[in-house]
């Protein structure tokens, strides 16, 4: 099968940085699936993980956790999905990518994929969504079905622009949230506003100052998903008392809990490969709200982030891929579709 892989981590100007190969299409086997791909999308994960480093693989090593496509087999243990289906996923960081024409996933992580949007639309969904929705409803604790007692409170989405922002504020917003975004250039403020954001932010300006000229006062909830080091004290500036905060960017410098003290403020982390990585007894529970996304989706309740196509799959396309999400500013997804 076709697969775009690495063995050295190079700068991403280098063609050896992602290369095209030809590699041995897999069996499933137990709960897996063997989805044949027809799009992906690129994240600042597999940018991270293939950032320049002296590490050198043996074998090689397939990035990509973000796809849509047709399940062409099942292992013997699956009850969710047969041949045929249409699918979208994120997958498991600890297993081989989804750059490759045929990829194994376990289908408790699986989603049915909208039946309204293309392979394209879809493969910017999962990652991003199973991050906003986790983030909002399992670590924020929000209830989604309250719109009533969310109508009384606010969350301030630090970095609404990019991919889980896009999703996040569509997903507070029919929560019944209000919504506060952060973005910085005209294009991205238009961009959360037409996504449903009620007031924008500048991240680059202190968000107290910001917020005292709008008739909200301190907010109840804070997800940060930019620089959690940069922020950190803005967000202990204008949390609620007995507010909540989620950021899903690991910080560089230690953080001082104390900022959030007085307040008794809770902090929580959301890191969507949790469930994944450690075979969680609810790790189904990443299946049931991706088909909640798909309905959703259909119902027009929410709409894709998918912001650039990019066609065909290749080592060189992805490799532009990545360079555009390297520079950080990126609006919505950038999806690569078709072999």
């Amino acid at each position: 099968m076709k697969a775009i892989g690495l063995l050295e981590y190079l700068p991403i100007e280098d063609e050896k940085s992602l290369m095209d190969m030809e590699l041995v299409k897999p069996t499933p086997t137990g709960r897996d699936l063997l989805v044949k791909i027809e799009a992906i999308s690129i994240n600042p994960v597999d940018v991270k993980v293939r950032a320049p480093k002296e590490k050198v693989e043996q074998e090689p090593k397939l990035l990509g956790w973000d796809a849509s496509g047709v399940v062409v087999e099942v292992g013997e243990e699956c009850t969710l999905f047969q041949p045929g289906d249409k699918v979208f996923y994120a997958g498991s960081i600890t297993r081989p990518g989804t750059y490759s024409e045929f990829h194994l996933v376990d289908e408790r992580i699986v989603g049915r994929k909208p039946e309204s949007l293309t392979h394209a639309e879809a493969a910017a969904l999962p990652l991003t969504s199973i991050t906003a929705w986790e983030a909002l409803f399992d670590r924020l604790g929000m209830d989604p079905n309250n719109t009533e007692a969310n109508k009384l409170q606010s969350i301030l989405i630090i970095g609404g622009a990019g991919g889980v922002g896009s999703i996040a504020i569509q997903l507070a917003k029919w929560a019944g949230l209000t919504v506060i975004a952060t973005a910085s250039r005209e294009e991205s403020r238009n961009w959360v506003r037409n996504l449903g954001a009620d007031y924008v932010l500048n991240h680059h300006d202190p968000f107290k100052e910001q917020l005292t000229q709008l008739p909200l006062g301190d907010v109840d909830y804070i997800l940060c998903l930019n620089n959690t080091d940069q922020h950190w004290e803005s967000m202990g500036e204008v949390i609620k008392p007995q507010g909540k905060i989620c950021s899903i960017v690991e910080n560089q410098e230690p953080l001082d809990l104390n900022v959030l003290k007085s307040k008794s403020v809770t902090f929580v982390w959301e890191f969507m490969f949790t469930r994944s990585m450690y075979q969680t007894e609810d790790m189904i529970q990443q299946h049931v709200l991706l088909n909640k996304i798909s309905e959703l989706m259909d119902t027009g309740t929410l709409k894709s982030t998918l912001k650039k196509t990019i066609s065909p799959i290749n080592a060189d396309n992805i490799r532009k891929a990545h360079a555009l999400v390297e520079t950080g500013n990126t609006i919505g997804k950038i999806v690569v579709e078709k072999f």
